[in-house]
């Protein structure tokens, strides 16, 4: 059965090497501007579109890390409703997804506030399947 990072011996004692690290850095900033510089030639509609495919692999793939999937469909039609994106054939999500979408859009959009304990607990209503009564 597969472990998580914190069930592993010495876990906290993560190190690297800054010259193998910073060319692979270096190289993956090099090819994001390049895409970046390619959307900002597509126009607005492929902009948003490729927004929302990232945010929604974003959200489905780092789930899979902790061993749970998630339906591509829900998750992307719950991501594209909060961010008042229009697309056909929307449906509907179930509350679990709209929940760990909540916490991860906030989590990766909003990065720079501080982390509060009523934001700290909004997370984890969002994830708990009765929303905050599970936490009382």
């Amino acid at each position: 059965m597969a472990k998580y990072i914190y069930e592993y011996k010495n876990w906290t004692d993560f190190s690297w090497q800054d010259k193998a690290i910073n060319v692979v850095f270096g190289e993956v900033r090099h090819m994001q501007g390049k895409i970046i510089g390619q959307m900002n030639a597509l126009g607005f509609s492929a902009k948003e579109e490729a927004t929302l495919t990232a945010l929604t692999l974003d959200v489905v793939k780092s789930s899979e890390i902790e061993g749970e999937l998630l339906n591509y469909d829900q998750v992307r039609s719950s991501i594209a409703r909060r961010l008042g994106i229009n697309t056909a054939g929307l449906v509907s999500s179930s509350r679990h997804i709209e929940g760990v979408v909540e916490m991860m859009l906030d989590a990766t959009q909003r990065y720079a506030l501080p982390l509060t304990e009523k934001r700290l607990f909004g997370w984890h209503a969002a994830l708990s399947p009765l929303g905050i009564a599970d936490l009382i």
